[in-house]
């Protein structure tokens, strides 16, 4: 479609929106961006730019809000049947304006700026967030809260993580020895986590070393390097190079002489759980928790809680 044309199109869906996009009482908030934002007292028509904002939403009990989501946005289940609007790298902003919004919801690094400032100068307020490790989660939570005028659960999601943290680095203080954890998001190339990651958070919580600690946020590496790491734990996300967990798996154990392959001690996990910088982000700790020191955790009942990798 030739530019001119989406431009006629989107002019013309704006038509009949008093005052732009919000209507109704206006007020003024902060961002965890830092930007300033005039947003509708009570939001009515809300559209997230990113599945972990879909998810918080959702936790937040305001779902009903919700006219459409990018994709990805697959927890919990009800979020898959929601319209969407595009990738959260390559949200469309046609499908965006044809819904009305009266508010949307982005993240600072996945989407685009210039996306959002279109949006602005439509007169639809883009409310962004920037979540980087779990205190920023629990803050995050609680300004969306107050967006979507949610706080009493906000506060509530808030209280049990920070008890559930506190549990499990009670247990984690116990710890005699800290393992060295290769943690692999990407398998072609090979790509680990660096310091400046909420995942190199999660290693240190859960009781382990970063062995990719020390480079960029995303360092790649070769084998050669992995052989002389010898790391003592190997976590897997299970979209890494979107292969299987079993091929994910076969990989690392044509290496016999890494001393990880003759310990086993290589687990292919959920990635939403790890990519995702959310509520649920505690169940990943947990989950790392466990298979970085299994022995300070008590056995996972299998009719109670699902296994803590998925291979």
């Amino acid at each position: 479609m030739p530019f001119w044309l989406g431009q006629i199109i989107i002019l013309l869906l704006l038509v009949g929106l008093p005052g732009g996009a919000i209507s109704g009482e206006i007020r003024e908030l902060t961002d965890p961006t830092g930007r300033l934002v005039r947003l509708p007292v009570t939001p009515q028509r809300v559209i997230s730019l990113a599945p972990s904002i879909t998810e918080m939403v959702f936790a937040l009990q305001r779902q009903e809000l919700l006219l459409a989501t990018p994709e990805f946005s697959n927890y919990p289940p009800a979020a898959k049947e929601l319209p969407r609007i595009g990738s959260y790298v390559h949200p469309d902003l046609e499908r965006i304006v044809a819904h009305r919004p009266d508010l949307v919801l982005a993240t600072r690094d996945g989407n685009p700026r210039q996306l959002i400032e279109r949006l602005q100068r439509l007169g639809i307020p883009v409310f962004a967030l920037d979540p980087r490790n779990l205190d920023e989660i629990k803050n995050t939570l609680l300004a969306l809260g107050a967006v979507l005028g949610a706080e009493p659960v906000a506060a509530e999601i808030v209280t049990a993580m920070t008890g559930r943290l506190a549990e499990i680095e009670g247990r984690v203080a116990a710890a005699r020895q800290r393992p060295l954890v290769f943690f692999q998001v990407d398998a072609e190339p090979m790509v680990s986590v660096g310091e400046q990651t909420f995942l190199h958070e999660l290693i240190v919580r859960a009781g382990g070393r970063n062995a990719a600690a020390g480079g960029p946020p995303y360092p790649r590496f070769g084998w050669e390097e992995i052989l002389r790491l010898q790391p003592e734990v190997v976590i897997i996300t299970s979209m890494a190079g979107g292969q299987s967990p079993e091929e994910l798996l076969r990989q690392w154990q044509r290496w016999p002489q890494l001393e990880v392959v003759q310990s086993g001690r290589i687990h292919v996990v959920d990635a939403d759980l790890f990519d995702r910088p959310t509520n649920r982000l505690v169940d990943g700790l947990e989950t790392l928790a466990r298979l970085i020191q299994p022995q300070l955790f008590p056995p996972v009942d299998p009719g109670l809680d699902p296994r803590p990798e998925i291979k």
